[in-house]
């Protein structure tokens, strides 16, 4: 992680009035991905990492028993929790949790886990341990919308900010998601930079 959990809170604190208005074509594309491939059912709980205001927190709600939005920057969860109020929304519950320590209820069950636009801030080792923690947790279905690398990032075009960013490739992700016993079941091309993966849990076979 180039910047501290810390650092990253407070710049995207400072930027959450205008995040929603401020994001690319790209990133919405890659949102109404995650949330079409989400696809809960009326009574599974989900959990959203790097929530934000709640681009999918709030979207995946309508369908689902509940939203857990976890996300380090109060100001962007603020943002959430008013956009949930104004649509009558009261299964979402926004608090503070990081991608490796979720702070969730040791029984706490979870059937979907979402992200978009937020993994990339951890390094490739960082980032392994935060889908390790997402296997724990017992997730039938993992959807991630991120930066990822098709191919070589053009140097003079970057969708991300290498100062602060430190995204990993396609390949990577998809071995994070093997090596804890899920089968990446699509890969999404959304930009050569842009990437919807779904990972579903393999069933153990019976004994």
């Amino acid at each position: 992680m180039k910047k501290t959990v810390a650092e990253h809170a407070e710049r995207f604190s400072e930027k959450a009035a205008a995040y929603d208005d401020s994001k690319s074509d790209e990133y919405h594309a890659c949102a109404s991905l995650v949330i079409d491939r989400a696809s809960p059912e009326s009574d599974d709980v989900v959990l959203d990492l790097g929530a934000g205001t709640g681009a999918i927190a709030l979207a995946v709600a309508e369908d689902a028993d509940r939203v857990l939005a976890r996300d380090i920057s109060e100001g962007m969860m603020d943002e959430g929790r008013r956009k949930a109020a104004d649509r009558g929304l009261d299964n979402v519950e926004f608090a503070y949790g990081e991608f490796r320590d979720p702070g969730l209820d040791a029984d706490e069950r979870v059937d979907v886990v979402t992200s978009n636009f937020a993994l990339h801030h951890l390094a490739d080792d960082e980032m392994r341990e935060a889908i390790r923690v997402m296997g724990e947790m017992g997730a039938r279905r993992i959807v991630l919308g991120d930066v990822a690398f098709f191919e070589d990032p053009d140097p003079e075009a970057p969708f991300y900010s290498p100062e602060v960013d430190d995204p990993a490739t396609v390949g990577t992700l998809v071995e994070a998601f093997t090596d804890e016993g899920f089968a990446v079941t699509a890969v999404e091309r959304v930009h050569d930079q842009v990437a919807v993966i779904v990972a579903d849990r393999i069933p153990e076979l019976p004994a």
